[in-house]
């Protein structure tokens, strides 16, 4: 189990960024804490963007197993790794 929260989290300290840092994000009542099956299956977790003032984050899913992915939110010389498989 596992939650939007804790799963941006992680992604987000790979990257040097913090939740703190959220600027924006999308769908305005999305529920960061509610728990959700991450494994393999189906997708459990609802879609959102958060965008902070370097990044945007987004859910990623490769035969139902969930995590979040993101991408620079300005243009940089980062190249972004393909998302949702491998």
């Amino acid at each position: 189990m596992a939650t939007w929260k804790s799963l941006i989290v992680d992604t987000m300290e790979q990257h040097g960024d913090s939740f703190d840092n959220i600027v924006d994000f999308t769908p305005a009542d999305l529920d960061w804490d509610r728990e959700f099956d991450d494994g393999f299956g189906g997708e459990n977790g609802k879609p959102f963007t958060a965008w902070t003032e370097n990044r945007v984050y987004f859910p990623v899913c490769y035969d139902g197993a969930e995590w979040v992915g993101s991408a620079p939110r300005n243009p940089c010389d980062e190249e972004t790794e393909h998302q949702g498989g491998g």
